[in-house]
C-alpha cells in the first residue's frame, strides 16, 4: 500500500460520497443516532501526516485533524508503537482501584511544561467536558464559594454543566432548562464584534470590568468561585482578546481571591505557538484544563492545579473508572516528548506566518471575507460578512465554501458565533506544500462564492 505521508495535493476519484461511503451512511442512518452528524459525509480508511484516505479511495489534505486532536498529525509511528508496547502489558488498571506507573509519570510531565513555578499537581480524565466539570468542582470546595463566571462565545462542553457554562445558543446549548445554577455569562475580549460597541483604541477594556459591575448587580465577589475562559476561544474561531484585557481579569481575580481557571482543551499543546496560550499570560492561571491533542487521539484530558488548591480536597472526591488509561497516559508520553523534540511550537509559527500572509491577500481580493482571526502561532482563521460595514454573518456562505473544498479534497471547520467563520486546524506536522495547496483549494472556493 503506497504512503499518503507526503503526498502533495489530494486525489478526488469519485463523487463525495463515494458508492462505499454510500453503504456505510445507509448503515449509519439505521443504526446511529441522528443527532450525530458531520462535515464531510464520508468514512476514512486511513490517515498518514495531514492526509486522509477514505473507504472508496479518495485522499484529502486535513485542515480538521478531528478537532484539534492531532496536532502531531495521524499515525506516528513513535506512539504507535508505544501503545502497542503497553497493550502488551495491560490495557487497563482504574487508579481508583491499582496504581499504574504511566499515569504517574506523565502527572510530573504536565507539572513540568505547564505555566507557573510554583508547585503543581496533575490529575486526568477522559476528555475535555470532564476536565472542565472537574475544574470547577474543585475551584468549589477550595474557596467554599458557588457561583462561576463564564464568558460570550466560550465553548466548555456537552455535558450539563459544561453547556450551562457555553456563551453560545447551539444546539449543544439549547436543552431545555433550568441549566446549572450560579453562572453568569459576561462579554469576551472580541474587537472586532465588541458588546458595546466601542473602539479598540479607546474602550479602556469595558468588557473586563463587566466582572466588577456583576459584582456589584449580581453576586458578591466574595460569592464568586473562579472564572473560566479559554486564553483564545477555538469554537469562536480564535477569538484573541487583548493583553490588557487578560492582564485587568488577572488583577480582578487576584484582588478578590477568585480563581482563574485556563480552559486550553483546544488552543494548548503548541498550536498557538507555545506550549500553552496562557505562556502568554503575565501570571500563570490556577487550574488549567487539557485534552484533545495531549494522547495524540487516545481520549485523555488532564486538569493541572496549583499545589495549595488541590490538596484541600480529601481522598476519593475526584476520579472515574477509565480516568488516566494506561494506553492513553503512554501515549501521552511519548506525544510531550515528541512536540519538545520536534520544536512544535516553531512549526506553528510558521504554519501561522504563511496562513496570514495567504489570508491578508485573500483579504484584499474578497470583500466577503470580513476579518482575519487569531494570530497567535497557527491560531489563524477566517470570519466572512454579507457586507463589511454591516457585518451580516455569511453563514450560508461558509457551508458552500466548505462543501467545495471536501469536494476538492480539503477538510475544514467552520467557527464563530454565528457559524460564518473558518478555523483551520492542520496538524502541526503538515508539509509546506500540503499547507500552500490547501490554500489554494480554499481560495478558489472563496473565489467562487465571492462570484455567486
Amino acid at each position: 500500500m503506497e504512503s499518503i505521508r507526503n503526498m502533495k495535493q489530494p486525489r478526488i476519484l469519485t463523487d463525495i460520497p463515494g458508492p462505499n461511503a454510500k453503504k456505510l451512511i445507509k448503515l449509519k442512518e439505521d443504526n446511529v443516532a441522528n443527532t450525530l452528524s458531520s462535515v464531510v459525509p464520508t468514512f476514512i480508511k486511513r490517515g498518514e501526516g495531514s492526509m486522509v484516505e477514505d473507504v472508496d479511495g479518495n485522499i484529502f489534505i486535513d485542515f480538521a485533524s478531528g478537532i484539534s486532536v492531532l496536532n502531531i498529525g495521524y499515525s506516528v509511528p513513535e506512539v504507535v508503537e508505544a501503545v502497542k508496547k503497553q497493550a502488551e502489558k495491560y490495557f487497563h488498571s482504574s487508579i481508583n482501584v491499582l496504581l499504574n506507573e504511566p499515569y504517574v509519570l506523565l502527572a510530573k510531565k504536565m507539572n513540568e511544561i505547564t505555566p507557573g513555578n510554583f508547585g503543581k499537581k496533575t490529575m486526568f480524565f477522559n476528555s475535555g467536558a470532564e476536565a472542565n466539570e472537574n475544574a470547577i468542582k474543585i475551584a468549589k470546595y477550595f474557596t467554599k464559594k458557588n457561583h462561576i463566571i463564564s464568558f460570550y462565545g466560550g465553548f466548555h462542553g456537552r455535558t450539563y454543566l459544561t453547556m450551562s457554562l457555553n456563551g453560545t445558543t447551539k444546539a449543544h446549548s439549547l436543552v431545555p432548562g433550568p441549566h446549572a445554577s450560579d453562572i453568569h455569562k459576561i462579554p469576551f475580549g472580541d474587537c472586532y464584534r465588541c458588546s458595546y460597541g466601542l473602539k479598540k483604541e479607546s474602550c479602556n477594556i469595558r468588557c473586563a470590568e463587566k466582572l466588577n459591575e456583576i459584582f456589584s448587580a449580581e453576586v458578591p465577589a466574595e460569592n464568586v468561585a473562579a472564572v473560566i475562559l479559554e486564553p483564545i476561544q477555538g469554537n469562536g474561531c480564535f477569538i484573541t482578546p487583548p493583553e490588557k484585557f487578560i492582564n485587568r481579569l488577572i488583577d480582578i481575580c487576584k484582588k478578590n481571591k477568585i480563581l482563574l481557571i485556563a480552559d486550553e482543551v483546544q488552543c494548548g499543546f503548541c498550536r498557538s505557538g507555545k506550549m500553552f496560550a496562557s505562556h502568554y499570560w503575565k501570571e500563570a492561571p490556577d487550574i488549567l484544563t487539557t485534552a484533545k491533542s495531549l494522547a495524540g487521539g487516545l481520549p485523555l484530558s488532564a486538569v493541572t492545579v496549583k499545589k495549595e488548591i488541590i490538596d484541600s480536597l480529601p481522598s476519593g472526591v475526584l476520579g472515574g473508572t477509565f480516568a488516566g488509561n494506561p494506553l492513553a497516559c503512554v501515549a501521552g508520553l511519548e506525544v510531550l516528548n515528541i512536540m519538545e523534540r520536534d520544536k512544535f511550537t516553531e512549526k506553528a509559527q510558521k504554519i501561522g506566518t504563511i496562513m496570514r500572509n495567504r489570508f491578508e491577500i485573500m483579504k484584499e481580493k474578497f470583500p466577503i471575507i470580513g476579518e482575519i482571526k487569531g494570530g497567535k502561532g497557527a491560531l489563524v482563521g477566517l470570519e466572512f460578512v454579507k457586507n463589511r460595514s454591516s457585518k451580516e454573518p455569511a453563514k450560508e456562505e461558509v457551508k458552500i465554501i466548505l462543501e467545495d473544498c471536501y469536494k476538492n479534497g480539503l477538510i475544514l471547520l467552520n467557527g464563530g458565533m454565528y457559524s460564518n467563520g473558518i478555523r483551520p486546524l492542520m496538524p502541526l506536522t503538515i508539509t509546506e506544500d500540503q499547507l500552500k495547496c490547501g490554500l489554494d483549494i480554499l481560495e478558489k472556493a472563496i473565489m467562487k462564492v465571492s462570484k455567486q
